[in-house]
């Protein structure tokens, strides 16, 4: 088991105010919790989190921990948009999916050998001008390994 660093930057935030939702936020999904939440008008949106690659029989790869999602060889971790509650909680009302699988492969090997951080940087407006959600691919998401970030 190696442990994998990821860095997702998300810019062009959408806005504050959406479809007459309370003031919007997006956070990464750790569990069944949503985490580190930013607001819609921030300049960007930063979320450090590492994953547990481990080797599976196949010779293929399997990403494990509290931030991975979905089932064996089709790990994928949730940036989630929601409202604050009066009582301080987060009211989810939609996703966007970065699938492990689609990240490319010479990329994970280098971070993986060089220990630096893999960077993914998106947009988090969708093309309709609302939060970014469902499956969030290559070329909308950009991966690059950087010097490893202090968490």
């Amino acid at each position: 088991m190696t442990v994998l660093r990821l860095r997702i930057v998300g810019h062009s935030l959408p806005g504050l105010q959406w479809c007459d939702q309370a003031p919007v936020y997006v956070g990464v999904q750790r569990g069944s919790v949503v985490v580190d939440l930013v607001p819609g008008d921030a300049g960007e949106a930063v979320f450090d989190l590492s994953v547990d690659v481990v080797a599976r029989d196949d010779g293929e790869r399997d990403f494990r921990g509290p931030y991975a999602q979905g089932k064996r060889g089709d790990r994928f971790l949730y940036l989630s948009w929601g409202t604050l509650g009066a009582d301080g909680r987060f009211v989810m009302f939609r996703r966007a999916k970065i699938r492990f699988a689609e990240i490319p492969t010479a990329e994970v090997e280098h971070a993986l050998a060089t220990g630096e951080t893999l960077v993914g940087t998106l947009s988090l407006t969708g093309e309709r001008g609302g939060p970014v959600c469902a499956a969030v691919r290559p070329p909308r998401i950009r991966w690059q390994s950087a010097a490893p970030v202090s968490a």
